[in-house]
Formats: C-alpha cells, sequence, structure tokens
C-alpha cells in the first residue's frame, strides 16, 4: 500500500498561509535537493485548489530538476470549485476526499506526496489516511496568516525523524497516531 506523506512548509509562529511571500532565503540549494529526493520517490502529488493555484501560477517560472519534476508529476487536485486544470498532468477529483484517497492509497506505485495542509490535510489526518506528516519549520516569525492547526481534534504524533538545512530551516517528520 501507498503511503501519503504530508510536505508543508510553516513558520515559527505557526503560519502556512502564502509561503511565496516568506521562504525567500530559505530555499536554497539543499532544500531543493531535500524535495526533490520525496518526489522522486513519489509518483503522484495531492492539493488542494489553493496549492495547486499557487504551484501552477508559478509551474513555467524554474528549469531545476525540482521544477522538472513538479512539471512532470502526476498532480491530484481535491476541488469541487476548480473549473478546469491547465497544469500538465493534473487530475481534478471532485469526489469524497476519504474514499477517494483511500483508493489511490489501495493503487500500485510509489507514495503520494501532499502538499500544503488546509482543509485536505485536515481531512487526511481525521480519516486516518496521513502517513507522515514532515514540517519544514521554518526560523521566522510572519506575525498573521493563515494557522497549520487552527483549530482540530487532538491527534498523538511520534517524531520518527529529524534533519536541519543550511538556512536553519528544520525537517521534523511525524508519524500520526504513534505513541
Amino acid at each position: 500500500m501507498r503511503k501519503v506523506i504530508e510536505s508543508t512548509l510553516v513558520s515559527l509562529d505557526g503560519i502556512i498561509g502564502d509561503p511565496l511571500t516568506w521562504i525567500n532565503g530559505y530555499f536554497g540549494r539543499q532544500a531543493q535537493e531535500v524535495a526533490l529526493a520525496q518526489l522522486l520517490v513519489s509518483d503522484a502529488l495531492l492539493m488542494g485548489r489553493h496549492t495547486y493555484e499557487m504551484f501552477a501560477a508559478t509551474s513555467d517560472a524554474g528549469t531545476s530538476a525540482y521544477s522538472e519534476r513538479m512539471k512532470s508529476i502526476r498532480k491530484y487536485v481535491f476541488s469541487s470549485t476548480l473549473e478546469r486544470a491547465d497544469w500538465n498532468n493534473t487530475v481534478i477529483i471532485r469526489d469524497d476526499v476519504a474514499d477517494a484517497v483511500a483508493r489511490l492509497k489501495q493503487e500500485d506505485g510509489q507514495d503520494l506526496v501532499f502538499y500544503g495542509h488546509g482543509p485536505l490535510g485536515q481531512s487526511l489526518l481525521e480519516h486516518h489516511l496521513l502517513d507522515e506528516l514532515r514540517l519544514w519549520i521554518h526560523p521566522l516569525l510572519v506575525g498573521s496568516g493563515k494557522l497549520l492547526f487552527p483549530q482540530s481534534e487532538k491527534t498523538t504524533l511520534k517524531l520518527v525523524a529529524t534533519k536541519t538545512l543550511e538556512q536553519g530551516v528544520v525537517v521534523l517528520t511525524y508519524q500520526p497516531g504513534a505513541v
């Protein structure tokens, strides 16, 4: 069975909204290598509408190995309102999130990586479909914006890995539901 691995950029004060406005200087060579390594062992990317729109708007901006992988990887965007998805290799899923992700997990293939937390991430946590949560903690206080966990049910997490990147970003990997 494939794993669903969330990989979310977050400020030290818990902000995940509009990361393109605050990650400058923190997404250097090493961060790109770590992100690319995850994409290379995944064969699909899961996103909610807002994350999809953010990435799709900048998808033609780069030629790095990371940018090329982002362009080529299969993308599933979960939205009941998105009219069309023009970004290469994208499928819109309008079905029940939990049911659709459970089906994707059962398919043959590599892991499924999930960017951004939002309603999709919360639904995956609540339905016990998230296998790993990788939080990229950035050493800055954004001050305001969308919080990672504005309000959610209690979830026990087990720390399974840590990695400190050259710009001071710490990637913490947790497994939900483990004690």
